[in-house]
């Protein structure tokens, strides 16, 4: 396949499926940590898996990662990456622990880990059911796979294999505003790898044309 280009009207469609999302899970997260927390997209874009790695600071930044497998009618991949120090202030937040450290703490580390997965889990299920409305294809995420290690580490788990066969990662940049002036913000990628059966589909039903 050759790489994809997209047309300005193409990356509008792929924003407005990842506001849509990133709306629903504002509201959810809002729920969750009893706040008021606001989402926006401001970028998305298709890229090489050679370009993954560069996006997010290199393949030694440390990084919390939480992957999914996408089940249903389109099978893939989505990645949600967050920096350590993003990823302790949702915990933080979420557990009212606000010494929670989480490199250095192994008394709370299944609380973490499960704050975590919930996150994740709204995250990334707000994404794929505004997908999922845009194309009518079913899609469901996985129970998800944490891992806080280097980026290089962390996207080698599920990209080897599909490296082989497919060329492409949707990029969906996230950015998480807690409405709190301390703050200034969290910004997350989410990566979404569909298996190769899986871009032709998703791809014509959002009316992408690319070249095999």
């Amino acid at each position: 396949m050759e790489f994809i280009n997209l047309s300005s009207a193409q990356k509008d469609v792929l924003r407005e499926i990842g506001n849509i999302g990133a709306g629903n899970a504002a509201t959810s997260l809002s729920m969750l940590l009893n706040k008021k927390i606001e989402m926006k997209v401001p970028s998305v874009s298709i890229v090489s898996y050679d370009e993954l790695m560069e996006l997010i600071g290199g393949p030694e930044e440390t990084i919390v990662g939480l992957m999914f497998r996408i089940k249903g009618e389109a099978p893939g991949t989505v990645y949600l990456l967050l920096k350590v120090e993003e990823a302790e202030y949702l915990v933080r937040e979420l557990t009212r622990d606000p010494e929670f450290s989480l490199l250095n703490n192994e008394q709370n580390n299944e609380m973490a880990i499960s704050a975590l997965h919930e996150i994740g889990n709204i995250v990334t299920g707000s994404y794929l059911t505004a997908l999922s409305d845009f194309t009518n294809i079913n899609m469901q995420p996985s129970i998800p796979y944490l891992g806080i290690d280097m980026v290089g580490a962390i996207l080698t788990v599920g990209l080897l294999e599909l490296s082989q066969v497919t060329d492409y990662a949707i990029i969906i940049d996230t950015e998480i505003n807690p409405n709190n002036e301390s703050n200034e913000g969290i910004k997350g990628n989410f990566f979404l790898l569909p298996d190769p059966d899986s871009v032709t589909k998703i791809f014509t039903a959002l009316g992408i044309n690319y070249d095999e």
